[in-house]
C-alpha cells in the first residue's frame, strides 16, 4: 500500500493558544477599553450636553464629574495594558517568525510609536511630531493588513480588511496632510482632506457592516439546529425592525406630530454630537446605517469571544478606537486589533499515513508526558 497524503485545516491563534500574560492583557485591554469609552468619551459628553439641565437638578454635575474622573483614571490604564500588550505581542511575533518578512517593518514601527507615545508624555508633539506619529501608524497598519490580506483568502474577509484600511486611513490622511501643512505654514488648502474625512467615514461604517459577513455568519434559517434557527429569526427581525424604523422614523414622526418630530431630531442631533466629540462619527450617513453597522458589529464580536478567537478581540478594539484617533492610546488601540486581527487564521497541516505493509506488529506506547512543555 502506498502513502496517503491530506491537509487538514486547524485553526490557528486561539486566545486559549497564547500565554497566560497576553491572554489576560488582552482580556482586560478589551474590557477597560470598553468601560472607557462608555464613562470617559461618551459620558463626560453628554454631561456637557445637559449643563442647562444641570441648572435644576443638582446631582447631575457631581455624578458627571465622578464618571469623568473614573473614565480618565481607566484612560491611563488602558495605555498602560496597551504598552504591555504590544510589548508581549512583538516579543511572540519576533520568537515566531524572526526579524523577515513583515517584521522588519512592523516591528520597528510598533517599538518606534511606543517610544514616541513615551517621548510625548514629556514633550507635548508639534504638528511635525503628529505627523511623523500619524504616518508610522499608517504604514505599521497597512503592513499589517497586507499580512492579512495574503493569509485570508475569503472574498468577505478582504473585503472587510480593505474597506477598514481604506476608512482609517482616510482618518489618517487627513490628519497628516492637514499637520504637515501646517507645520510647512502655507495657506493652500491640503488636497482631497476633506474627501479623505468624509469618505473614511463612510468606509469604517461599511466595514462594520461587512464585519458581519467575514466573521458572524451561521444565522442562516437553512439549517436544522432549532436552536440556530431561534437566533437566526431573533437576529433578522431585530435587525430589519431596527434598520427600517431608523430608516422612516423621522418621516413617519414628522405626519403623525410635527412637533414631536422636531423634539427628537434635536434629542438625535444632541446624541450625533456626542458620538462625534467621543468616536468621531459626524452622522452625514443616515442613521439607520451607523444603527446596522452597531448591531452587525456587536452580534460578531460576541459570537467570537464566546468562541475564544482572538479575531474577536482584535474587531472589538478596532471599532471601540472609533474613527477619530485623537488620542494616542486610540492610535495604539487599533494596531493591537488589527495584530490580533492577522493572528487568527487557518493553517494547513498536512498529514501523511504510512504504508501498512511498514507498520510495526506491536506500536510503541505513548509517553506519559506527552509532548507540551
Amino acid at each position: 500500500m502506498t502513502a496517503t497524503n491530506s491537509t487538514i485545516d486547524r485553526m490557528t491563534g486561539k486566545i486559549g493558544d497564547q500565554s497566560l500574560l497576553f491572554q489576560y492583557t488582552i482580556k482586560l485591554v478589551l474590557i477597560v477599553s470598553f468601560s472607557e469609552l462608555i464613562l470617559y468619551r461618551l459620558v463626560s459628553r453628554l454631561g456637557m450636553h445637559l449643563s442647562k439641565l444641570a441648572q435644576t437638578h443638582e446631582w447631575i454635575i457631581p455624578t458627571f464629574t465622578a464618571l469623568t474622573e473614573v473614565g480618565q483614571w481607566l484612560l491611563n490604564v488602558v495605555a498602560i495594558l496597551l504598552f504591555l500588550a504590544l510589548a508581549v505581542g512583538v516579543i511572540n511575533r519576533m520568537a515566531g517568525r524572526g526579524f523577515v518578512g513583515s517584521n522588519r517593518i512592523v516591528i520597528p514601527c510598533v517599538v518606534l510609536l511606543l517610544l514616541l507615545t513615551v517621548g510625548f508624555l514629556l514633550v507635548p508633539p508639534a504638528f511635525l511630531g503628529s505627523a511623523i506619529y500619524n504616518a508610522v501608524a499608517l504604514i505599521a497598519l497597512i503592513c499589517l493588513m497586507v499580512e492579512y490580506l495574503s493569509t485570508h483568502t475569503e472574498w468577505s474577509h478582504r473585503a472587510m480588511g480593505v474597506t477598514y484600511l481604506l476608512g482609517i486611513g482616510g482618518w489618517l490622511y487627513y490628519q497628516i496632510v492637514s499637520t504637515t501643512y501646517s507645520f510647512i505654514g502655507t495657506v493652500a488648502a491640503p488636497p482631497f482632506v476633506y474627501e479623505a474625512h468624509r469618505g473614511g467615514e463612510a468606509l469604517m461604517v461599511l466595514s462594520s457592516i461587512l464585519v458581519f459577513w467575514a466573521y458572524g455568519r451561521g444565522v442562516s434559517f437553512r439549517t436544522r439546529n432549532q436552536r440556530q434557527r431561534r437566533r437566526a429569526i431573533w437576529f433578522w427581525a431585530t435587525a430589519v425592525s431596527f434598520f427600517t424604523i431608523m430608516l422612516f422614523l423621522d418621516f413617519l414622526l414628522n405626519r403623525y406630530d410635527p412637533a414631536l418630530a422636531g423634539n427628537i431630531r434635536k434629542a438625535a442631533d444632541g446624541i450625533g454630537w456626542i458620538f462625534q466629540f467621543g468616536m468621531g462619527y459626524t452622522f452625514f450617513l443616515p442613521f439607520a446605517l451607523y444603527m446596522t453597522g452597531l448591531l452587525c458589529w456587536s452580534y460578531t464580536v460576541i459570537k467570537l469571544l464566546t468562541m475564544g478567537r482572538l479575531a474577536g478581540y482584535g474587531i472589538g478594539l478596532m471599532f471601540i478606537a472609533g474613527y477619530a484617533l485623537l488620542y494616542s492610546n486610540l492610535t495604539l488601540m487599533v494596531v493591537l486589533g488589527v495584530m490580533l486581527l492577522t493572528m487568527d487564521r487557518y493553517r494547513r497541516d498536512a498529514t501523511d499515513q504510512a504504508p501498512a505493509t511498514n507498520a510495526p506488529m506491536m506500536s510503541t506506547p505513548d509517553s506519559l508526558v506527552g509532548g507540551h512543555i
